[in-house]
């Protein structure tokens, strides 16, 4: 049992489900849509779909080319943000943002990016995460799609408490693994396993047998165990039936056709060097799982905070987290800020791709929120206040757009962006009010989860919201 327990935080549905049936997909099609929008087998017509992304950028950015000095809608772009000039009327900036328990929380930035936890980083041990935004969404729009949710990470896994893989959180608080290689990415999500469906469901018949055993082995020896290790247990359980609902889940789906997609750019390896390539890869296969409908919800990691890409085709040789850990160098700084642009770039590219999709009159960028930022500010000493963060798309969700919304400005009215000013607008925040959660409020609402509140918001963001 002690194994159980010590292993909870890398069980991975990856074990459970591999090789469980996907295949080939074709553009989401008017004729599609009640398939794409019920249950397996359900009837009746679909609404349209709602849609989000979540885009992690590990160990803040380069305030000095980051920041924005001017709020409102007549701003100028940053150097970082200028390869976003084309999509700045289907963007808005933010400033200011922070999660009130992550102040002074070093390492668990990405953990709580979209949880909002509050996490004891000194002790792995008493590590207890929340639920992610997205796993919200998923429960909503999930019942819809084959995939409830995509979790993509530049590292595979769920990593180390304090030190994730993924953004994504169960109900309690157990990460949900992410796939790394596109090619393994695009043969779970449309790939035609040997054997077809009889096959595939013997292979689910088999997990399930499997997963019982482990259940009834884990209820044995529960009454056995102290409080403590008795709510430890709790929670593996718990994960062990997210499992068995996600497979019964794919079992439910096994009669229904996959749509059908060129997938020949993926099969291959894709190196991490260039990064380019592989970043744009990655995007290309969010892109086709949303157009095809397989998924309405995706989280991508660009980088962990251990992790993120040198990148040499601009001549960036370091890693970002040691791009991070700058000290004020100017050299360094300018690496990262070049590093950031680099990032914005490709963001850049996605942007495109959804907006190149047209669904009926509409983009797939209208109809799809993206959320792309950072759980850090300034990366040397660990900041998280003044979050980056830029929310893209969703015009038809109800978003707009095309503006910079400042939370600092009212408080430090004149600030110039040299070192030390950036440095004191990622100390203390300067307004307690502005928290991302808040902004992760805004996005549940418009995704149509029925809550009135998010960990500690105060309210969804108003200057958004058409």
């Amino acid at each position: 049992m002690s194994n159980i327990l010590s292993n909870r935080w890398r069980m991975s549905r990856r074990q459970v489900l591999r090789g469980l049936g996907v295949a080939m997909a074709l553009p989401l099609l008017d004729c599609m849509a009640p398939l794409a929008a019920a249950e397996p087998g359900a009837t009746g017509q679909a609404a349209k779909p709602r849609r989000s992304v979540f885009v992690y950028i590990p160990n803040g950015v380069n305030g000095m080319t980051w920041q924005i000095a001017k709020p409102g809608r007549d701003y100028e772009l940053s150097a970082a943000l200028k390869p976003l000039a084309r999509h700045r009327g289907d963007l808005t900036v933010f400033s200011g943002l922070h999660h009130p328990n992550g102040l002074g929380q070093a390492h668990v930035c990405a953990d709580t990016w979209l949880t909002g936890a509050k996490i004891d980083a000194s002790s792995a041990r008493q590590y207890h995460n929340t639920v992610s935004c997205d796993q919200l969404m998923a429960e909503v729009a999930g019942p819809h799609t084959r995939f409830t949710s995509l979790e993509l990470s530049i590292s595979g896994g769920s990593g180390e408490p304090n030190n994730t893989n993924t953004l994504a959180f169960s109900r309690d608080g157990v990460p949900l693994p992410a796939d790394e290689k596109p090619q393994a990415i695009f043969d779970r999500v449309f790939g035609i396993e040997a054997g077809g469906v009889a096959a595939q469901r013997a292979r689910l018949d088999r997990r399930h047998s499997v997963l019982d055993t482990v259940l009834a082995d884990a209820k044995d020896q529960r009454s056995v165990l102290g409080s403590a290790d008795r709510s430890k247990l709790d929670e593996y359980l718990h994960a062990v039936r997210d499992v068995e609902q996600r497979v019964e889940r794919l079992d439910s789906w096994l009669d229904v056709p996959k749509p059908k997609v060129d997938g020949a750019r993926f099969q291959r390896e894709v190196p991490r060097t260039p990064a380019g390539d592989y970043y744009r890869t990655m995007y290309d296969l969010i892109v086709l799982a949303l157009r095809t409908d397989m998924t309405r919800v995706v989280t991508y990691m660009t980088g962990t905070e251990g992790n993120g890409l040198s990148i040499p085709e601009i001549g960036i040789t370091q890693s970002r987290h040691n791009l991070s850990h700058h000290n004020g160098d100017p050299e360094v700084l300018a690496r990262l800020g070049k590093a950031d642009g680099f990032l914005m770039e490709q963001f850049a590219y996605f942007l495109d791709q959804l907006a190149a999709v047209d669904e009926g009159g509409q983009s797939l960028l209208a109809r799809t929120m993206v959320l792309c930022g950072s759980g850090m500010s300034y990366g040397h000493s660990h900041s998280n206040s003044n979050l980056p963060l830029l929310l893209a798309g969703g015009a038809a969700l109800g978003l707009k757009h095309g503006q910079h919304l400042d939370w600092n400005k009212p408080h430090v009215p004149d600030y110039t962006l040299d070192y030390e000013e950036w440095k004191r607008l990622c100390g203390p925040p300067q307004d307690g009010q502005a928290r991302l959660s808040n902004l992760l409020l805004t996005m549940l609402q418009r995704m149509e989860v029925p809550v009135t509140s998010f960990v500690d918001s105060t309210g969804p963001i108003a200057d958004i919201v058409a």
